[in-house]
């Protein structure tokens, strides 16, 4: 009886310990800090390669298509001054890849006064072959105190082949 009891503690306890919601602190938030919705060429900086395809597209209002002969980096956007600081960034962008030989990805670099460039890269799940539409993000911690005064955004292709970029967002979350 008494190891009956014990369990039928047990169970309760975990039942209405899981089923709490979180305090109001502890919920995430995101912030979409600027978005690109890539219908035109506008503020994008490579053209060589690059141009706008109407047809084909992830929200039905135009992409980017990129046809690379040779491995290349695409610079799409540079932003200066973003308000972030003790936060999670995200760069965002909806990718689709047909016959690529190589790796594609996402690729980030944040400039730091005093500190120098950091970047970060979408390696643990680059793009190969054909593929249609996919979400890839990849993220950078900015700690207290550091504020970037420029951040690239980029799209590494590390082959051949043609690959459509579209919907890019640039996201504050918690750390």
């Amino acid at each position: 009886m008494k190891h009956l009891t014990l369990w039928v503690f047990l169970i309760i306890f975990i039942v209405t310990g899981c089923s709490e919601s979180p305090p109001p602190a502890a919920k995430k938030t995101v912030t979409d800090l600027k978005r690109f919705r890539l219908d035109t060429l506008e503020g994008v900086l490579t053209r060589s390669g690059v141009e706008v395809d109407k047809k084909i597209s992830s929200d039905g209002n135009g992409s980017l298509r990129i046809t690379a002969k040779t491995p290349m980096v695409v610079r799409l956007f540079e932003l200066k001054d973003i308000p972030i600081e003790n936060a999670r960034l995200v760069y965002q962008a909806k990718l689709r890849t047909e016959k690529v030989t190589g790796k594609v990805y996402l690729e980030m670099w944040c400039h730091f006064p005093e500190k120098g460039d950091f970047f970060s890269r979408g390696m643990q799940s680059p793009l190969t072959g054909t593929t249609n539409w996919v979400t890839e993000e990849i993220p950078f911690l900015i700690r207290k105190g550091d504020k970037p005064d420029l951040i690239k955004l980029n799209l590494v292709i590390d082959g051949k082949g043609k690959v459509w970029i579209d919907d890019i967002r640039l996201i504050k979350g918690v750390l």
